[in-house]
């Protein structure tokens, strides 16, 4: 019977998980590491596993041939040389966020081109102004959303956007899906592309690839009527490019949810800058519906992997993607 590790650090929601798949796959066996001493001891003869091998323990997980990511986008560490080595088939989480993070990207745009943050900021000080806003009205009917990312949140915010009426081009490295209605480009057309777009919408996950590609080069060749979004992974924006291209009025605002240092630190720029919207990582908070495709993914490849079929969500370890 081939046995499954479930990797430390554990929680109440990682032992249910584990306890769940136990009695779903009754074929695989599923042992619970509470421990990193735990997992010394039960990496060697363990067939998968769910969670992260640190390069420390890697070499104690000779016959493991499944990795199963607990997370869509781990963060950095996860994947690294030896990993990618390995002969291992790693799988990820993707997919099961991409309705309720599109939701979340639709709403920073909504909000930012009708100049929301401003009648906010009204809104608290008690003023009835009606020339609150400081940058044009955006007609989405005339617009363009440059969405850097068409994975599964890029595609299904791709079709929010079309829905709205906008113009969508897309820039991605692998393109597995095909969108309708979304002009396609590589990312070595990136470049050329920004200047076009009122709003940039990034979804890519953080790689050796994608750190830092958005920098002050980059905001300057945006256009100043154009907005920021990122929902990717914070590493890939350096924070203190951004501050300067909003303060010169490279660009007229932008929406985070994922930042550079995490938490955001208190006396950070951002909290106070006009035309911002900052949430705090929420945009793929477990709903109940997110933590049923979640578990979903992980027992269909469960059973997958008893049955020798194909993984779902296979990742190039060397792309971390």
């Amino acid at each position: 019977m081939p046995k499954l590790v479930s990797m430390p650090p554990q929680n109440d929601r990682y032992r249910a998980i584990a306890a769940r798949l136990q009695s779903d796959v009754p074929d695989l066996r599923v042992v619970v590491a509470e421990t990193q001493e735990d997992a010394r001891r039960e990496l060697p003869d363990a067939d998968a596993v769910f969670g992260r091998i640190p390069p420390e323990l890697l070499p104690l997980a000779t016959n493991v041939r499944w990795l199963q990511a607990p997370a869509a986008a781990p963060p950095a560490g996860f994947y690294y040389e030896a990993l990618a080595e390995h002969p291992l088939i790693a799988c990820n989480m993707r997919g099961i966020f991409d309705d309720h993070i599109s939701h979340l990207i639709l709403l920073y745009v909504l909000a930012l081109g009708r100049g929301l943050p401003y009648y906010m900021e009204a809104q608290r000080e008690r003023r009835w102004d009606e020339d609150a806003r400081k940058h044009g009205y955006v007609d989405l009917g005339q617009a363009t959303a440059l969405i850097v990312g068409v994975g599964g949140i890029g595609h299904e915010t791709a079709r929010l956007c079309h829905e709205f009426g906008l113009r969508v081009i897309g820039v991605d490295q692998r393109w597995e899906y095909d969108p309708p209605h979304v002009e396609r480009h590589d990312p070595e057309d990136l470049d050329s592309l920004l200047p076009k777009a009122d709003f940039v919408i990034v979804t890519t996950p953080h790689t050796p690839q994608t750190e830092g590609m958005w920098n002050r080069q980059r905001f300057a060749l945006m256009k100043p009527e154009a907005y920021f979004i990122n929902i990717g992974r914070g590493l890939t924006t350096r924070l203190d490019d951004l501050v300067a291209a909003l303060s010169d009025g490279q660009i007229a605002g932008c929406a985070l949810d994922v930042f550079e240092i995490e938490p955001l630190p208190a006396d950070h720029p951002l909290w106070t800058m006009p035309n911002v919207i900052l949430t705090p990582h929420i945009a793929s908070y477990q709903a109940e519906s997110v933590n049923e495709r979640y578990y979903g993914v992980l027992v269909d490849n469960a059973r997958r992997f008893v049955a020798g079929k194909p993984l779902r969500n296979v990742v190039d370890k060397a792309l971390w993607f």
